[in-house]
């Protein structure tokens, strides 16, 4: 571990700045613009694959569908697990102990190694066996297997990319993942249609080079995120001209192997901050399995019209899961500054920008739902009930900002266990049910299931700003 210059060393560029301090707003957009990027090509990689397997027929968009649910599954556990890593390290780095910092990301690699092993040993025994769980039709879940099998064993790529990535976020670099995003998943979307349809010297793998290009397309993450880590080095960009020009520069911290040993306090501190939010995302996922269980029954044209939706509010939340992210560090640096009421502030900001984004992307929904479809496929039943279920959604994007953000702030303070019992609720007493006596005892049929969503994000959304505004969050102890 090797502690980095003070906030505002030249060396290291802007990437060294102490987010502590100077304009809220500025902070947040500085922040959050890479992360939107970031997100957002994370998000991409799927939508492409999406478009590529589109043409492989309604059975493949709906394998590739649920296997992609799973998949969340997966990033939704570690993700919330890699939350404890982030609030603590954002707390010690807004204390000014960056030596901490480095010994909590050091603990963070053993997690992100068991995590991977045990998820390799589920993709070996039971793909079949979890999609056989939502009683699709039988080449619905041959295709989904294939996919979701190759997902699962390269888990490594994306647990250790995952890990990476928080940490750089968390100690106030957001330019060096993007960076490194922008430079795998064009490789990714360059690599696809390769893979899925044997072009050149490629064999013809259909929906498991899907699989396969997102492994590759990871490995190569986690390649370029751990050497960022372990050299100390960071990217920032520089206006020279016209155009702003990538630099490299030192970032507050460096990652060694040496002295590690294993700690298992911190790692227990990480996992009762973190388990709360693995479970709220798992519960997010699993709702999602449920909710395509309900809507089988309906159809295979149902069920892709599902899927595109839940690709088209990938892209959607980006924006909004980047500005809430944004908030958590801010809130884990300036309570560990000893400013809360500068934290709560930042929280406020990043929702009143995310709303001005929803509502514009929610009216350009309206006017243009079933164009978008056809991005994905073109038949015509397909097109019409996906622009009903968009237009019908836009009803709950309405309250996403103060869903995304509060909860991401919540997480960034480390108050992660009132999320997940508002998750719980949201989930399980709300949308669920709905979901389930919607379609059979009233006459909307299929549309009950997404009407039961919206009545679930309007129901996070007031549970996490009620909660936001006891202010217990403030005193929350790490």
């Amino acid at each position: 571990m090797e502690e980095r210059g003070l906030p505002g060393d030249r060396r290291g560029g802007p990437l060294m700045r102490d987010w502590t301090q100077g304009s809220i707003v500025g902070n947040l957009l500085r922040l959050s613009w890479p992360m939107v990027i970031s997100n957002s090509l994370m998000m991409l990689g799927p939508t492409i694959d999406m478009i590529w397997v589109g043409k492989l027929g309604s059975a493949s968009i709906a394998g590739v569908g649920v296997a992609g649910i799973a998949t969340q599954l997966v990033m939704g556990a570690m993700m919330g697990l890699i939350m404890g890593m982030r609030a603590l390290i954002a707390r010690f780095i807004g204390s000014g102990d960056v030596r901490s910092a480095n010994h909590v990301a050091q603990q963070a690699l053993v997690i992100s190694g068991a995590f991977a092993i045990l998820m390799a040993a589920v993709g070996v025994f039971l793909t079949e066996e979890i999609l056989g769980l939502v009683g699709l039709e039988a080449d619905v879940v041959v295709a989904g297997s294939a996919y979701l099998r190759i997902m699962f064993i390269g888990t490594a790529a994306i647990s250790f990319r995952i890990m990476a990535e928080g940490t750089m976020q968390a100690s106030g670099d957001t330019v060096t993942p993007m960076s490194i995003s922008v430079i795998f998943r064009l490789f990714h979307i360059a690599l696809c249609p390769f893979l899925i349809f044997g072009w050149w010297i490629f064999p013809e793998m259909g929906v498991e080079g899907a699989a396969m290009t997102n492994v590759i397309s990871q490995s190569l993450g986690v390649a370029l995120g751990m050497c960022c880590l372990f050299t100390g080095r960071s990217i920032h960009f520089e206006k020279t001209g016209l155009l702003p020009v990538p630099r490299l520069g030192l970032s507050r911290m460096r990652l060694t192997l040496r002295n590690f040993k294993l700690d298992l306090n911190i790692i227990g501190r990480v996992a009762r901050i973190g388990t709360p939010a693995m479970v709220s995302g798992m519960e997010r996922t699993f709702s999602h399995f449920f909710l395509m269980y309900f809507m089988a029954p309906f159809g295979t044209a149902a069920v892709a019209a599902h899927t595109i939706i839940q690709r088209v509010e990938m892209v959607l939340f980006m924006p909004g899961m980047a500005f809430g992210n944004a908030a958590g560090v801010l809130v884990g640096q300036n309570l560990g500054a000893g400013q809360p009421q500068r934290a709560e502030r930042s929280v406020w900001m990043a929702g009143a920008l995310v709303g001005v984004m929803i509502v514009v992307c929610s009216v350009a929904i309206l006017l243009f739902a079933e164009n978008i479809a056809r991005i994905f496929n073109q038949e015509a039943g397909l097109v019409e009930q996906a622009g009903i279920f968009m237009r019908i959604a836009v009803v709950g994007y309405l309250a996403l900002p103060l869903m995304v953000v509060f909860m991401s702030a919540l997480s960034g303070a480390g108050d992660t266990l009132p999320p997940m019992i508002i998750s719980t609720i949201t989930v399980w007493v709300i949308q669920l049910p709905m979901a389930y006596f919607l379609p059979m005892y009233t006459d909307i049929g299929v549309y009950g299931v997404r009407w039961a969503i919206v009545a679930g994000m309007v129901t996070g959304a007031i549970g996490y700003t009620a909660y936001f505004r006891t202010g217990r969050w403030k005193r929350k102890k790490l």
